[in-house]
């Protein structure tokens, strides 16, 4: 026992261990948006990095060209105009300046290379500091070649600008890409996570609810979150799934009930008549007593029946039954024999399943045979406006309170509880009835009358009968 509490936060340890696996997994959908965003956030930052110190190194060696050459265009107007001295002044952000003629020979320079010799022939115009070492240039040159015409003959003017500050930009500017584009991708892998976990909070939650509900805990239903986003919209569905499946259960549950309890009234008869009418003595009585027993295992047998038929109902294909079905005619079969009055259109083509649909009208036959004083009227008319045939049931029996006329199609439900079951039935044909009814994409109900009750039945025709005239 006094182990116990050093085990709960081993317990909890492991949980938000395992919790923070599932967190990670590299499959999971919070790490798989933080990869997706990192990845183009990335490239993105490459593409640009690179284009940035592209624009900016062709700007500023533009920029040292262009000295360069206003410091030319200086030279060239001294020369043409024969005011060129030994030495050249220079300009802001040269760093030399060079007259050559035709022969090879410096005819004017800058004061930091006066006295030198021609600068060598370079095809580049960007020109390495180990090539103007010699001539004291440390610094990588933007050179710019002008030729012209002086008094004495053509020259070549030679001007050269450092890249000394444009490479120390562009350095300074690679390092501080090199330096922020990883924190940048680490803000946005840190943002992304947090992100995308805050917003799965809710489906983790749902997740766990769901997993923790059990056959017998469909009571339960998965939190729902603030908004009116996706998630709040799946949470509603699956609470709404659940409902479904709390109704499907306690329906399941109510059904078994009933019908246990339907079972045991007759099989406790049936019992007692053969254990009476095995131990009498008198022939005649026990002839009587397994009469009786043979109507009560009738009653079991129909009661069967009926909750085959209903599981079958219930457990019905997806596809509609389409075969065409004659009402009129499946009606006056069902009436033979039965002291009813029909009022029949001619042709009422109706797409279904013949022996339910037989089933359908025999039981609101029985039923209106059941409650009915004097007569049962049994009427069929096709309405082609609407595409509908309508068959009408009516008994001048007992009429039926507004407050029943839907409770009597709920499943074993009987409103007279002193009615034997012999005359009353197990409370199985109108539950039956409607949910044929429905399963042929039509409806079962009861309509006002005035005087006893009457069950109207409307079912869809088939087109090319709804469409003639």
């Amino acid at each position: 026992m006094a182990d116990a509490p050093a085990r709960r936060p081993r317990g909890r340890l492991r949980r938000g261990l395992s919790a923070l696996r599932t967190r990670v997994t590299p499959g999971s959908v919070r790490a798989r948006a933080t990869l997706a965003a990192c990845t183009v956030v990335a490239v993105a930052l490459t593409v640009a990095s690179l284009a940035m110190l592209s624009l900016l190194r062709a700007d500023l060696r533009g920029n040292a060209e262009a000295s360069a050459r206003v410091q030319a265009g200086t030279v060239v107007k001294l020369a043409m105009g024969g005011r060129l001295g030994k030495v050249v002044p220079l300009g802001y952000d040269t760093d030399f300046v060079q007259v050559v003629n035709g022969k090879g020979v410096v005819v004017a320079a800058s004061q930091n290379i006066a006295g030198r010799p021609a600068l060598p022939l370079v095809p580049n115009p960007v020109v390495e500091v180990p090539g103007l070492k010699p001539f004291g240039i440390e610094a990588r040159q933007q050179i710019t070649s002008v030729v012209t015409e002086t008094p004495e003959g053509p020259v070549i003017i030679r001007t050269g600008v450092s890249l000394m500050a444009a490479d120390d930009a562009v350095h300074t500017t690679a390092l501080t890409l090199v330096v922020g584009c990883p924190l940048l991708l680490l803000t946005v892998a840190l943002v992304t996570w947090r992100v995308t976990g805050r917003a799965l909070r809710p489906v983790e939650a749902i997740r766990s609810e769901v997993a923790a509900i059990g056959e017998q805990e469909l009571h339960r239903r998965v939190p729902v979150p603030r908004g009116e986003d996706e998630i709040t919209r799946l949470a509603r569905t699956m609470n709404g799934m659940l409902d479904r499946l709390d109704l499907a259960g306690r329906r399941q549950r109510q059904f078994i009930a009933d019908a246990s309890h339907e079972l045991r009234s007759p099989i406790a008869v049936l019992r007692t008549q053969l254990e009476v009418a095995l131990g009498h003595p008198d022939p005649q009585v026990r002839v009587e007593l397994v009469e009786g027993a043979l109507q009560d295992a009738e009653r079991l047998q129909d009661l069967a029946a009926d909750l085959l038929f209903l599981a079958r109902l219930d457990a019905g294909p997806a596809a509609r039954p389409d075969d065409p079905v004659e009402l009129a005619e499946l009606v006056r079969a069902a009436a033979r024999g039965r002291d009813v009055t029909l009022d029949l259109d001619r042709e009422a083509l109706v797409p279904g399943h013949r022996l339910w649909l037989t089933r359908l009208v025999t039981n609101l036959l029985d039923n209106a045979e059941r409650h009915a004083r004097t007569e049962v009227l049994v009427g069929l008319r096709v309405d082609r406006t609407t595409g509908w045939a309508v068959l009408e049931v009516h008994n001048d029996g007992e009429p039926l309170a507004p407050a029943d006329r839907e409770r009597i199609f709920e499943r074993f439900t009987r409103l007279d509880d002193a009615r034997s079951r012999d005359a009353g039935g197990a409370g199985l044909g109108l539950p039956i009835a409607r949910d044929i009814a429905q399963h042929h994409g039509g409806t079962l109900t009861v309509v006002d009358a005035p005087t006893g009750a009457t069950f109207r039945v409307r079912l869809p025709v088939l087109t090319a009968q709804a469409g003639s005239r």
